[in-house]
């Protein structure tokens, strides 16, 4: 078991730095979910303009030949 301080002031700064870790740690989670579901966003944002410019251009071939 950790050693906790003995004093009620020497708890709150212990909670104080543990909840401001809590803090950082959260933001930390966020921005690299972020990133990555931006860079996912991304990739499939690509893709999809990928298999559009391949539709338009199938269909420009199919309306061609009408």
């Amino acid at each position: 078991m950790p050693d906790f301080p003995d004093s009620i002031e020497e708890l709150d700064a212990h909670i104080s730095a543990v909840r401001e870790n809590l803090r950082d740690l959260v933001a930390r989670a966020s921005a690299y979910s972020g990133a990555a579901d931006e860079e996912l966003v991304s990739r499939r944002i690509a893709e999809q303009e990928a298999q559009l410019d391949i539709l338009i251009k199938r269909r420009a071939v199919l309306a061609s030949d009408d």
